[in-house]
C-alpha cells in the first residue's frame, strides 16, 4: 500500500485502505524496541496439603509481593507458576528453601478500553505468534486490568503490541507491597 501511494506522488496512503497492520504508533519508533518484562517462576511442589503454604509464607517473610500466581495440578505434583515484585530475592528464596524450579520472560500486558484480551490475540495472531499460556496480575500499579502471556518470542510480542498501543508492563512498574 505504501509503494503505490507513493508512485502516486502522495505523502501518505489513502483513506479508506487500512489494513490491520496500521497502527498508532509509527514502525519506526517500534525497531529495537525491547519490551519490559517479568521473569515467571515455575515451582514445583509435591502435591500433599501445606505445600503451597511452605511456598506462600517465605514471601510473607521477604515482603516480596506476589503480583501474579497459577497453579497446575497433576495426580503427584503442583506446577505453581508465579511473578514477583523482586525477581532477584525470589530466585534467592527458592534456592534457599530448596524448592525446585525453571524460570521464563514473559511479557506483563495492560488491558483497557479499546485494547481487549481479543484484540491482543488477534494481533499475536496476525503475527503468527502462539500464546502458550496466560493468566491475570493480582497487583499492578495501575487500575487497568494486566495480564501475564507467555510467547515464544516476547520482544516481537512486545513490538507487535506496543505497535497497536498497548500498554507494556515490567518488574519495575509492579508494587513492592500488597
Amino acid at each position: 500500500m505504501l509503494r503505490s501511494a507513493m508512485n502516486r506522488g502522495a505523502d501518505t496512503p489513502r483513506k479508506g485502505n487500512s489494513t490491520m497492520t496500521e497502527s498508532p504508533i509509527p514502525l519506526e519508533t517500534t525497531q529495537g524496541y525491547c519490551p519490559p518484562t517479568a521473569v515467571q517462576f515455575s515451582v514445583f511442589l509435591s502435591n500433599k496439603v501445606g505445600k503451597m503454604l511452605d511456598l506462600t509464607e517465605h514471601f510473607d517473610d521477604a515482603e516480596v509481593a506476589l503480583c501474579a500466581f497459577s497453579v497446575h495440578e497433576a495426580s503427584d505434583h503442583a506446577v505453581v507458576r508465579l511473578i514477583t515484585s523482586d525477581s532477584k530475592q525470589t530466585r534467592s528464596i527458592l534456592k534457599d528453601n530448596k524448592f525446585p524450579f525453571s524460570e521464563h520472560e514473559i511479557l506483563l500486558v495492560e488491558l483497557s478500553d479499546g485494547h481487549t484480551l481479543s484484540k491482543l490475540c488477534l494481533y499475536l495472531l496476525g503475527a503468527e505468534i502462539n500464546i502458550a499460556f496466560a493468566y491475570p496480575l493480582m497487583h499492578n500499579s495501575s487500575e487497568d486490568p494486566a495480564i501475564a502471556i507467555a510467547v515464544e518470542d516476547p520482544t516481537l510480542a512486545g513490538q507487535i503490541l506496543r505497535r497497536k498501543g498497548f500498554q507494556m508492563l515490567g518488574e519495575c512498574d509492579l508494587p513492592n507491597r500488597y
